[in-house]
């Protein structure tokens, strides 16, 4: 019965990643009382061969259905992450260090946490559910489970021990094992109440420009490249920050030149999938091409992974950095992998690309506004850029060639991206091959 209702329910919510392709089977492999009312289901879903693995909070016996009608399952269950009354459960785990069958809740030595705070459940997000809880704290359930460790909890925990300054701080977790690898399930970090997204505040920067008299992006009211310094630095600083905390390498020119080889493949993958795409390609080649040439030793270390606008929050002190996940979408391993810090500085200089120019898609100004929006980004960027430099960034003159590779890498796959999910926008990406940087 329950199975039967869970596979009608499951396919409809947001961070469900097998939409579009018929179920074959649901299986619930642990199911653990929390508390009264409340289970913590791990699910398989088997689709085309293969399987994924999700989790639930499982609320029954709702005093109050009406509350909980949006997250009905049906017959007498729902989704509990909706249930401020039985979420304390979660913050109680970790503030006791529980272990309740298979899961373990944990929190970081020598931090307090208080249980008195009510959930809500945040809007925005669609692979992850996040719990905020009172201005104090933010929990995220991880709704589709990997084996291993989540990078984030593995970074902000590492950083927080060296009393990093520019994360949120982390608070606690909970945790089991999946294929025989220690597995996050969810984690607890500090809410940043007062802050304000770095996307939202760039948007707000561009908006300004284009409506602005001013002859220049540096001269309008909304001018962002003070904010984009303060970035750089800060980006620099958690970079020194993640290779003293973990091991850093040098990969040797054979590598780099395999690097180099991947890069051309997602290339021909994009100039595949996107035809239009064929005609500005040489501009990747030429740079890829470049990087070969001049290979040599490239030091690499713990990256983000995953740095844009959407992924900083300016705080009334200064910029604190989220989401050290990497891409979601890739394997844990590969998340976890070293690489070039550049990666980093490149995903940061084409987030503000994105941040100038997804204004103009439908604009019916977009011709005339268009010098105004590259401005903006060339201001922001070389801002940035000065910054990481400033903050101690490795960023020599040789690095150029390199971080512009990155750079076309990221675009390519940017590409793809808009090509099936946004065309209005595939002009942000296809742009990064006409400019001739």
């Amino acid at each position: 019965m329950l199975t039967e209702l869970l596979t009608g329910w499951i396919t409809h919510q947001r961070w469900f990643a097998g939409k579009g392709r018929p179920i074959d089977d649901l299986v619930v492999d642990s199911d653990v009382e929390l508390s009264p009312r409340l289970r913590h289901l791990i699910i398989s879903v088997h689709q085309s061969g293969a399987r994924d693995r999700y989790q639930l909070l499982l609320g029954s016996e709702a005093p109050e259905w009406a509350r909980f009608k949006p997250a009905h399952i049906g017959g007498g269950y729902y989704d509990a992450a909706y249930d401020a009354d039985l979420t304390a459960a979660l913050l109680e785990g970790m503030a006791e260090g529980r272990d309740l069958g298979a899961l373990r809740f944990r929190h970081l030595d020598g931090v307090e946490i208080d249980t008195s705070k009510r959930s809500l459940v945040l809007g925005a997000e669609q692979s992850n559910t996040s719990l905020v809880y009172g201005d104090t704290y933010i929990c995220k359930l991880f709704r589709r489970l990997t084996a291993g460790v989540n990078p984030e909890l593995e970074i902000v925990t590492a950083l927080a021990l060296r009393d990093g300054t520019h994360i949120a701080r982390p608070y606690g977790w909970i945790e089991t094992d999946l294929d025989g690898e220690t597995t996050t399930l969810a984690m607890t970090q500090e809410f940043l109440s007062n802050a304000n997204d770095g996307w939202a505040l760039a948007l707000a920067s561009v908006r300004d420009l284009y409506g602005s008299l001013e002859p220049s992006a540096s001269d309008a009211g909304g001018d962002f490249s003070s904010e984009a310094y303060r970035l750089g630095v800060t980006t620099a600083q958690v970079h020194q920050e993640m290779a003293a905390a973990f091991p850093t390498d040098v990969i040797e020119s054979q590598e780099v030149k395999r690097m180099v080889e991947e890069f051309r493949r997602r290339l021909a993958v994009a100039v595949e999938e996107v035809p239009g795409l064929g005609e500005h390609a040489h501009a990747a080649e030429e740079a890829y091409q470049r990087v070969s040439d001049v290979a040599g030793e490239m030091p690499v270390q713990r990256v983000h992974g995953d740095y844009h606008l959407g992924q900083v929050m300016r705080t009334t002190k200064d910029w604190v950095v989220l989401d050290f996940e990497g891409e979601p979408g890739q394997p844990i391993a590969e998340r976890r992998a070293l690489s070039s810090p550049l990666r980093d500085v490149a995903g940061m200089l084409r987030s503000f690309d994105y941040a100038a120019r997804h204004l103009l898609a439908d604009h019916p100004d977009a011709d005339a506004l268009r010098p105004r929006a590259i401005e903006w980004a060339e201001l922001n960027r070389s801002s940035f850029l000065a910054g990481y430099s400033a903050g101690g960034g490795h960023l020599r003159a040789e690095d150029a060639v390199l971080l512009r590779a990155l750079e076309l890498d990221k675009a390519a796959y940017e590409v793809v991206y808009e090509s099936r999910n946004r065309p209005t926008w595939l002009h942000i990406p296809m742009s990064a091959f006409q400019l001739g940087r």
